[in-house]
């Protein structure tokens, strides 16, 4: 079945962790032992009912405090499809764990109070969704219940976010649902007290929203994590080339090009535990054999003949900064990108986004934890990579304190 990841956006108060579990919960994807003990732990904090929240809330200052601090990952499957469920801070002091949560997901479900609008933090996430190359956006309209469910708060609230939308995402996959996530209307079941609405609950868009799509099917991209060289007696000259399919369809005959060295070979086979394949693309995990005998090792990259990615040492990239301590310029800092490690020196900061008005602060050359910036670095070694708009894999990087080995960036190539 298909994989679906999706994240969750919205301001504190708004119901994300409450809708995740009235969606665990009317789904029927939550284990006995665990419904007990939400019970038990709604009880004691007063609770006249099930706190829906609390299966997602584990941290206990996150139930101290009613709100979410780190990203929850849950699993849950239909019949339909598998999904992980990243449940991000609302926060403006958590945006890096939103970025986090969000980096690989497919949707992204945007949470509205129905009694604010949009708000400041509604502007910050469909940013930040903007930002991520997010494909999809469902705009929930939370506590419609508080409203009378009535007609005109969502449709006024609807227009609202499309005028704004259209700003940071002309022609995206919007769509909007008006939802109790307490009372569970329009979650997993229809909702009776919304006649007016008949365009599907939040579980049939999630089991429906096409995916397939949302990688890169173009570019033909393949960084090798490891080398398999069993040196056995049935594969004594077996060498293959192991890692995550990144973009594109590969194929045994399929000529290539081995990076970095430019070297051309063929494909002679694509196998798997299970066995040889015809065809691979993302974001499948095989191992791939050659026509020849060529120096290539983990960092390296396989790419179609004709079709290679760009190569530079100088790279601008859009970052979001992660750590408490500021980002020095001229600093020097270890990179991660796809399977390759190398070192950098960042040169400067081109601006920093203020992202409640959009505006790009070009005075302001200090960056710390949360803030998002484009800043231009460069690397020790050539990188191979697409712009992030074309592969959210080949065209994302992050940055590591080497003394502290913690990562303190992630970033987008542009």
């Amino acid at each position: 079945m298909e994989l679906l990841r999706f994240t969750t956006a919205g301001s504190v108060d708004d119901g994300k962790s409450t809708l995740i579990g009235r969606l665990l919960y009317d789904s029927k994807s939550i284990f006995e032992d665990q419904l007990d003990a939400v019970r038990r732990a709604s009880v004691q904090k007063g609770s006249e009912h099930i706190n829906l929240a609390l299966f997602t809330d584990g941290l206990r200052a996150e139930r101290e405090q009613g709100i979410t601090i780190d990203v929850a990952y849950r699993y849950f499957a239909t019949p339909n499809r598998k999904f992980i469920i990243a449940d991000t801070p609302g926060h403006i002091q958590y945006t890096r764990n939103m970025v986090t949560g969000a980096s690989t997901a497919n949707a992204a479900i945007v949470l509205i109070d129905a009694r604010n609008g949009v708000i400041e933090q509604t502007h910050r996430h469909t940013f930040i969704a903007a930002l991520l190359g997010i494909p999809h956006i469902i705009v929930c309209i939370n506590k419609m219940d508080l409203m009378d469910y009535r007609e005109e708060v969502y449709t006024a609230i609807r227009n609202e976010y499309q005028a704004f939308a259209s700003q940071v995402f002309p022609g995206q996959d919007i769509r909007f649902i008006p939802i109790s996530a307490l009372k569970g209307d329009n979650v997993v079941k229809p909702s009776e007290n919304m006649p007016w609405y008949d365009d599907g609950t939040l579980l049939y868009h999630l089991e429906t929203i096409p995916i397939s799509q949302d990688h890169d099917l173009k570019n033909q991209r393949f960084p090798v994590q490891y080398v398999i060289r069993p040196e056995s007696e049935e594969f004594h000259d077996y060498r293959g080339y192991a890692g995550r399919v990144a973009g594109g369809f590969f194929h045994p005959g399929d000529k290539i090009v081995v990076l970095p060295s430019g070297i051309e070979s063929e494909i002679t086979a694509i196998d798997t535990l299970s066995g040889p394949l015809a065809e691979a693309h993302p974001p499948m995990s095989v191992t791939i054999t050659l026509k020849d005998d060529v120096d290539l090792s983990r960092g390296g990259m396989i790419a179609g003949v004709g079709n290679i990615p760009q190569e530079s040492c100088d790279i601008t990239t859009m970052i979001c900064w992660m750590n408490p301590k500021p980002l020095q310029i001229q600093g020097k800092y270890a990179l991660k990108h796809t399977t390759k490690d190398v070192r950098c020196i960042i040169q400067d900061v081109d601006y920093v986004l203020n992202i409640s008005t959009l505006e790009k602060v070009l005075e302001n050359k200090t960056i710390r934890m949360n803030d998002i910036a484009l800043i231009r670095l460069r690397t020790t070694k050539p990188l191979f990579f697409d712009p992030y708009t074309t592969n959210r894999i080949t065209g994302s990087l992050i940055l590591i304190d080497e003394t502290t080995n913690e990562t303190v960036a992630a970033g987008m190539i542009v």
